[in-house]
């Protein structure tokens, strides 16, 4: 049985507790109580999320014990200061917990606690900034889906605390449950780790269906040669429509659009996968691995290979959690 402790405080953001939904249908699928769930703060009783709704929570005490320890966000982490008595628990979990996870900006109470220092981390894209500034000694990745670095994890923003959940479901149950809990919880698609915070298609947004249907004509045929002409024809304009009013909709150009597909396509691959780079390249519309390392040098400021090490969770002392 694994026993997780949720820790929180006044103005905590519900969508940490959405996490729950992943254990307790873990639980349902494994035909066995796998987890016990519990709620803590620091002086127990009811807590306030940031939309007003209370929290019935125990109050935290010496003997307090938890294999996982989960601290949820708050919208405002600057403002916000961990109650003492949390980063007592948070220092002592690091010695006896077997893992401490820090959801969305719960990050910064981990780092509070002085647990990130030196490690790998990562929060909210709008707060990665603030978390470095502010502790320095913290190795942020700000463009990480979560981040496992010995026994503490992190994870992004908001619905990336649904996809560490996950991870950890994978990691005691293995990948069959965590597979099923996401197409139980109609989760389109289940993200690693190292997946960036930023899809694609939204960082160009296009405005009209046109547009959107090129795109998503592009992102379903990497492989294939994709011209102006051909992203034209799909969106039934002529090439130099098509080019003009693509740029006007999604400020870049459709060439530098299509790369940035091919090259999510491929960071997916590389960290995900052990396809040689030859594959990836063939398989993402790259001429080739020479080709697709310019690109991704270009675009990530790493080479291919040390973005796949780095996906398979090499902290510090060479661990990945396990």
């Amino acid at each position: 049985m694994h026993r997780l402790g949720y820790i929180v405080s006044d103005g905590f953001q519900l969508m940490a507790l959405a996490t729950q939904a992943v254990f307790e249908m873990a639980n349902h699928l494994a035909g066995r109580p796998c987890y016990d769930l519990a709620c803590y703060s620091a002086a127990g009783g009811l807590v306030m999320s940031s939309s007003g709704i209370p929290l019935s929570t125990r109050a935290l005490g010496a003997a307090t014990q938890a294999d996982t320890w989960l601290v949820a966000g708050v919208l405002d982490p600057l403002a916000h200061e961990p109650d003492e008595a949390v980063l007592k628990l948070l220092r002592r979990a690091l010695r006896h917990a077997r893992r401490v996870a820090g959801l969305c900006t719960g990050s910064f109470v981990l780092a509070r606690a002085g647990l990130l220092d030196g490690r790998r981390a990562t929060t909210h894209w709008a707060h990665a900034a603030a978390l470095q500034a502010r502790h320095p000694r913290v190795r942020v990745e700000p463009d990480r889906i979560h981040v496992v670095d010995g026994p503490i994890w992190t994870s992004a923003g908001m619905s990336a605390a649904l996809d560490l959940a996950l991870a950890l479901v994978d990691r005691d149950l293995g990948p069959e449950v965590a597979t099923g809990v996401a197409h139980r919880l109609v989760m389109p698609q289940r993200r690693l780790g190292g997946q960036s915070q930023h899809a694609e298609l939204l960082r160009v947004a296009p405005k009209s269906d046109r547009i959107q249907q090129a795109l998503e004509h592009a992102r379903t045929h990497l492989k294939q040669p994709l011209s102006v002409e051909t992203l034209a024809e799909v969106a039934r304009l002529s090439p130099r429509q098509f080019s003009r009013v693509f740029t006007a909709e999604t400020g870049s150009s459709p060439a530098r659009a299509v790369e940035g597909l091919r090259l999510e396509a491929a960071r997916l691959m590389i960290e995900q996968s052990r396809h040689p780079l030859d594959v990836v390249a063939r398989e993402t519309g790259f001429r080739d691995r020479r080709h697709l390392r310019e690109a991704y040098l270009r675009k990530f400021g790493v080479p291919p290979q040390l973005s796949r090490r780095s996906a398979r969770g090499a902290g510090p002392a060479g661990t990945d959690g396990r």
